[in-house]
């Protein structure tokens, strides 16, 4: 069902990556794909990449999901003027199963600038804030201060290394426990963030990466169970589509393109698009930096397959 509660006064600024790129590939579809038909935005963010979408292709419907009750407040605000056409729906994509099939379903990974930007939210050590890095604070997940209370120095060293891809793991997991023995808790991002930065060489802590940048993904993907429910959408996507429906995804590292990928050349329902990522073009990461590690991968629906969504 849509979701009425929304108010539309949000300061959610959120500029999305790789649009124009998307609206290109779009454009170049038959007309005859976007005819009285509906899109799937699985992660509706701020409602950016879906007001381009509803611009460009006047007779579209849209069915927009967030778990995040700010992000859908915000593009409640954003896509009013689109109110009839527009469905917001307060859901993890992994949970939701459309009524009829759809012309395209996009998906746009990752953490938005304004979960960043917003220090309550704890996902940013630029600015210090509780350690809680949970994409819907309502659905009684674990915060990530309960997630490195709960897992042994070896456990939580191997979720570092297996998320963040972190070659120094094992030293900041140790650092990480131990703190917490001797205080008994963190005080928040940026007490964290000085800590595994401690655990670098000096001339490594200068570059332009944080050092605590790889264990701080670690930490989020780990608190949404990010990496599972890609993997469930990856599945259930596809059955969500029309014949030569599209299915577009942008992911922000390697551990997601990765599955992207893999998936878009194992999947019989699927066919690539896109053979090679689409990536910033340098005037974007310009303009917007958060773009540079963007890559969006598109594929279509084979018309003859039919496999149940699983």
């Amino acid at each position: 069902m849509p979701d009425h509660s929304l108010s539309s006064g949000v300061a959610f600024s959120h500029v999305p990556v790789l649009a124009e790129t998307l609206m290109q590939v779009l454009s170049e579809q038959p007309p005859s794909l976007w005819q009285n038909t509906a899109v799937i935005d699985a992660t509706l963010g701020g409602g950016g990449h879906s007001e381009l979408i509803l611009e460009r292709c006047p007779g579209l419907q849209l069915i927009g999901l967030d778990q995040d009750p700010t992000a859908r407040a915000a593009a409640a605000s954003k896509l009013e003027r689109f109110l009839e056409r527009v469905q917001i729906v307060p859901v993890n994509f992994a949970g939701f199963k459309p009524q009829e099939q759809v012309s395209l379903v996009l998906a746009d990974l990752g953490v938005s600038s304004p979960q960043l930007d917003v220090a309550s939210r704890g996902f940013s050590f630029r600015l210090d804030g509780p350690l809680d890095m949970r994409m819907n604070p309502a659905a009684g997940a674990e915060t990530a201060a309960e997630l490195i209370e709960r897992l042994d120095v070896n456990a939580l060293a191997d979720l570092i290394y297996a998320f963040g891809e972190e070659r120094l793991s094992r030293r900041i997991a140790r650092r990480i426990k131990a703190d917490l023995e001797a205080e008994g808790a963190y005080s928040g991002t940026a007490a964290l963030a000085y800590a595994v930065a401690g655990c670098y060489p000096p001339k490594a802590r200068r570059g332009r990466i944080h050092p605590a940048t790889r264990t701080f993904q670690a930490l989020r993907i780990a608190v949404n169970d990010e990496l599972g429910v890609l993997d469930r959408l990856l599945q259930i996507a596809p059955g969500w589509l029309k014949p030569d429906g599209l299915l577009a995804i942008i992911s922000f590292h390697s551990l997601e393109d990765r599955r992207v990928k893999t998936a878009f050349l194992q999947d019989e329902r699927l066919e690539r698009v896109t053979r090679k990522p689409l990536m910033a073009s340098e005037q974007e990461q310009a303009d917007n930096p958060r773009s540079r590690s963007a890559k969006l991968r598109i594929a279509r629906r084979r018309p003859d397959t039919a496999r149940p969504e699983g």
